[in-house]
């Protein structure tokens, strides 16, 4: 009986979880492949140095092709952010008018927040018309040229 309970030597070693993993990895990074375009910025010894607006702009003036899609997609960061704010305000307002907790209107809080970021950039991606640009491309542009521009 006890010879039953341990493993054969026909089967893995490893754990339920590791072999799990090992058969939805190439699945999943198939569908995040997109990471491999800033793991070149992440992935580093030094970080980069911090940029001010006035280093994006010479950026946009400086590229007549991602420079444009650069400044919309940083425009679109503004409907995002009032999203943000009009719906954290909202769903905790409305927590604290129907229940005085507050816990439930932290909770609801940060909820909002983050509807109101996710309905603000898509109300954005609409408004700009995001969907028709390399928004990625041009921020990894950015990021080469910054990195360029810097020697880090």
């Amino acid at each position: 009986m006890a010879e039953s309970m341990t493993p054969s030597a026909g089967s893995s070693s490893h754990s339920f979880f590791r072999r799990h993993w090992e058969g939805w990895k190439e699945y999943w990074g198939e569908r995040f492949a997109f990471l491999d375009n800033y793991s070149q910025f992440v992935k580093r010894d030094k970080p980069i140095p911090s940029w001010s607006d006035s280093d994006v702009e010479a950026f946009i003036a400086l590229d007549p092709v991602h420079g444009p899609v650069l400044k919309t997609a940083r425009e679109a960061v503004k409907f995002a952010a009032t999203g943000s704010i009009i719906g954290a305000v909202s769903t905790a307002g409305f927590a604290w008018k129907y229940s005085r907790s507050p816990h439930g209107a932290v909770l609801s809080f940060g909820a909002g927040a983050v509807f109101g970021w996710t309905f603000g950039q898509e109300i954005a991606n609409h408004w700009y018309q995001l969907y028709r640009m390399d928004t990625m491309a041009a921020q990894v542009k950015f990021l080469d040229w910054w990195v360029n521009k810097t020697n880090s």
